[in-house]
């Protein structure tokens, strides 16, 4: 095959834009694979507006609940709300396993809510517990176990999720994680873009 070669350094000159760009020329989203622009942008806006029509609600809903709920209250099916809580976590757990040990994208989603449910627990853990002994080891098991692998089960996927779209050239590699972009936008097919859609 002949044609132009691209060095490796003149690789490393890039910008992260030229980067960007020679990517998307090497290896093109095929046809039909993403929503046209639209769909995608009325799904966003959707999906935005479920979410802050949730806020919204939930505003009022914790301020009602904070003045109408008793201080004790004898819960019903305890064990098996708890040992159900804790079926789910375990499955969660063992799915970040084996996606992380086959190196499978869907480690993101599954270590973040195994990080979050771990923070669930730790808080219901203390805030259920009987003073004393009870309340002691909850309080040990949150800051000693379920408080450290939900930081490490949510911070380890943002910052491997960061160095895909970093080594992928999405942003630049100064660009902290909350400052990403989603850049589907790029994707698009520059034809569409430039329609004005």
């Amino acid at each position: 095959m002949s044609g132009v070669r691209v060095t490796d350094e003149q690789i490393a000159a890039m910008t992260t834009q030229e980067r960007r760009e020679l990517i998307l020329r090497l290896a093109p989203v095929p046809a039909g694979v993403l929503p046209a622009r639209r769909v995608m942008e009325r799904i966003r806006r959707w999906r935005l507006v479920l979410i802050l029509l949730c806020v919204a609600a939930l505003i009022p809903w914790t301020v009602y609940l904070s003045v109408t709920l008793p201080n004790r209250y004898e819960a019903r099916n305890w064990v098996a709300t708890w040992v159900g809580f804790d079926i789910v976590l375990t499955i969660m757990l063992f799915l970040t396993a084996i996606f992380g040990y086959r190196r499978r994208q869907l480690l993101f989603p599954t270590a973040f809510a195994s990080g979050v449910l771990l923070l669930c627990d730790a808080w219901f853990d203390v805030l259920t517990s009987h003073p004393g002994s009870d309340r002691l080891q909850a309080l040990l098991s949150a800051a000693v176990i379920e408080l450290p692998l939900a930081f490490v089960l949510i911070a380890g996927p943002l910052r491997l999720l960061r160095y895909v779209a970093i080594r992928n050239g999405l942003v630049d590699p100064g660009l902290r994680i909350w400052r990403m972009p989603i850049p589907l936008p790029e994707l698009w097919p520059s034809t569409e873009k430039k329609s004005g859609l």
